[in-house]
């Protein structure tokens, strides 16, 4: 059986993939009264005179929301709302197993980010942080932006900041194997959406400055024409010898090609053409930017793909969890970028890396505990 009919098979049997349950019982009338009315109108007055106290008479301050519009679903695109709840449920899944947090999947109707903004402050009282999920670029990044000001708790985009923390967790320990300086590395990001322009940006903030990034247009520099406010922002920090053309032109010379685009744009001899022992992360999914296989004959040293079924997958399923787990546990209000980096340093030294190994797997809970300690250290 294919994994595409096991999964039908499994939602239809579930309904899906989670449900609420009751922390107490409620075996009688006096259960009932103290749960419900007329012991609740106590606890509700509690916290009507004093707000903060919703933190500990309520599930708030282990419940999170999952936000999405289904405009960027994994690699299905723009499906809408309703076709993104069962991949918001996996998350949920993912957060209760791996950090015993619970993850309410919200999946909304939203023409633009005003729209977004506007649910995330309504529901702010219920929660105690916010994961963005599967937003379109650029409206994600106007969303978080403005929710990073407006709200009094921590809202966290994974397709932004998860995706970034892991590449950068997975590129020092790459550079810990080859035994390559990280500051001194030239970068070519192919894809600058979400992911594409929140990983420059957190590698610029590790001190990286020769970063490139590519999208369908061509290489991105300061003045191109046909470049978005965040494009435009990423391009006068970026590209810093002003190259212009395309991918190919930009991997001639590169230590690193981080994909995060769409399937075989990379060709063998674009590998070939970059410096020796290049490092490779191909993370389009299900189909790499070029297969490993072909990388590696093409002179990779170090190959990653998004893929469970080769060596060194690249999740950001590494990196949520833990995130939500230290903010959480310290009450933060805001994803710092220090608590990012802080992360991906985390993240990485969880594992003695080597070619093949050069992250924990998704499964292993010490990355939820490393970065929780990082996140919350931050306090």
């Amino acid at each position: 059986m294919s994994y595409d009919k096991k999964a039908l098979a499994l939602h239809k049997k579930h309904k899906g993939k989670i449900e609420i349950r009751s922390k107490i019982p409620l075996r009688s009338i006096d259960d009932l009264s103290t749960a419900y009315t007329p012991g609740v109108g106590a606890v509700a007055m509690a916290i009507n005179k004093n707000a903060s106290k919703s933190w500990d008479l309520t599930s708030r301050g282990n419940t999170i929301a999952i936000v999405s519009d289904g405009t960027a679903v994994l690699g299905l695109g723009n499906i809408g709302p309703a076709a993104a709840m069962p991949v918001m449920e996996g998350k949920s899944v993912i957060f209760k197993k791996f950090a015993d947090i619970n993850a309410i999947p919200l999946c909304i109707k939203a023409d633009n980010s005003q729209e977004i903004v506007k649910f995330c402050k309504q529901i702010e009282p219920s929660f105690g942080g916010i994961n963005l999920e599967d937003i379109a670029a650029p409206r994600c990044f106007d969303v978080l932006e403005k929710l990073e000001k407006e709200l009094s708790i921590p809202v966290f985009h994974d397709d932004q900041d998860g995706t970034a923390i892991v590449i950068l967790g997975a590129l020092i320990n790459a550079c810990r194997v080859l035994g390559k300086v990280i500051t001194e590395l030239k970068i070519v990001i192919s894809g600058a959406g979400a992911a594409g322009i929140a990983t420059a940006r957190l590698f610029l903030a590790q001190g990286i400055k020769n970063i490139i990034l590519v999208d369908s247009k061509g290489i991105i520099y300061a003045g191109r024409s046909n470049l978005n406010i965040y494009k435009e922002k990423i391009a006068k920090k970026t590209n810093p010898r002003k190259l212009k053309g395309g991918l190919e032109n930009a991997l001639r010379g590169a230590n690193v090609f981080i994909g995060v685009s769409k399937a075989n744009i990379v060709a063998r001899a674009m590998v070939e053409s970059m410096d020796k022992k290049p490092v490779v992360f191909a993370l389009a999914n299900p189909i790499p930017e070029i297969m490993p296989g072909q990388a590696l004959r093409a002179g990779a040293a170090i190959i990653g793909t998004g893929r469970s079924d080769y060596p060194n997958q690249i999740n950001n399923a590494l990196v949520f969890p833990g995130i939500f787990r230290g903010l959480l546990k310290s009450a933060s209000k805001r994803v710092t970028v220090k608590m990012k980096i802080d992360s991906a340093i985390a993240l990485a030294y969880t594992v003695k890396p080597t070619r093949n190994k050069i992250l924990p797997k998704v499964t292993d809970k010490n990355a939820v505990k490393a970065v929780a300690r990082a996140v919350a250290g931050n306090k």
